[in-house]
Formats: C-alpha cells, structure tokens, sequence
C-alpha cells in the first residue's frame, strides 16, 4: 500500500511540475480551401534564363543586374486571392536572397526576387503581395529576378541558385 501511495505522490508531483511550466499560448488559425489552382506545367519546373553579367556591372553590396521576367501560370482557381512564397538556401551576407547552388564559382552573389514593379523584394520564405485570382481562363503570377550583390566585391563564374514555390490562399 505504502508504494501505490509513493507512485501516486511522485506522478502527482511531476504532473503539476508540467502544468505549471507554460510560459504563454500558442493559437494556430487557418482555413481548408474547397480547391486549389492547378499549376500549369510549364511553371512547376523551369528555368529562368539571367544571361551573361559583366562583374562590373556590380556598384557593391545591394546593387543588381540582368533584371529577367519570368510567370507562374494558374488555371482552374477559384475566385479569391492567392500569395506565391519562394524558398530555398540564402546567401551568405543577405538573408532575403537565394544563395547561389553548391558547386557555382561566382562569389559575392546571390538572386533576387521581386514583385512584378521589378523594385518590390520578396524576401526568402516571405510571401508575395495578394494577386487576385479568376476561375475563369488562366492567372498569369509575374516576377522579376535580378542578381544581387552581397559584398563590396564580386568574383565571375557560374552564379546559378535554385528556388521552390508554394501557392498560398490567404
């Protein structure tokens, strides 16, 4: 008897010890859409062409180059609005910027990404602004992207970076 007594003291004690050390609440919202957009293939993999850049045409940290359009494309979305969000590695001195993919030989660079005003930045795992979307015909998503500088200094080579896109229905 006096260890069934024991045992219910100590889980007494270890349930109240937990209990007591909540520090604040976390409340999670959100919404279950009835559907989403279909992404057109051609937008779910491609590849965004930013050409040749001389290292000149970078004035030091900040500055950009070769600015190059490139869409997502939506169908079959139902009438609301709808963010893009664009993650992947950022580049060492410029958190909001993709870091170029292993194994590239430029240095000092990174991508950027912008809104369709080509002066917006979306920084990494941030969302886009609201784009209003239609059920009826195709939603065209334009962005611009540019290389960045994230030093003083940039070193030529091969400057490829690698994104991934998520729709979100806010």
């Amino acid at each position: 008897m006096k260890k069934i007594l024991l045992i219910a003291t100590v889980a007494a004690l270890f349930s109240t010890q937990y209990a007591s050390a909540a520090d604040g609440t976390i409340n999670f919202n959100g919404n279950i859409t009835d559907t989403a957009c279909t992404i057109d293939a051609s937008s779910a993999n491609q590849t965004v062409t930013m050409g040749t850049v001389s290292k000149t045409s970078f004035q030091g940290a900040g500055s950009t180059a070769a600015p190059t359009r490139f869409t997502i494309s939506l169908t079959a979305c139902p009438d609301t609005t709808a963010k893009v969000r664009f993650d992947g590695p950022t580049a060492p001195g410029n958190a909001s910027i993709l870091r170029l993919n292993t194994g590239e030989t430029a240095e000092g660079v990174g991508v950027a990404i912008y809104e369709d005003d080509s002066s917006t930045l979306i920084p990494v795992s941030t969302a886009s602004a609201a784009k209003t979307l239609s059920n009826a015909g195709e939603n065209v998503l334009a962005y611009v992207a540019k290389y960045m500088a994230t030093g003083d200094s940039v070193i030529a080579g091969s400057a490829n970076a690698t994104a991934s896109f998520t729709i979100t229905y806010p």
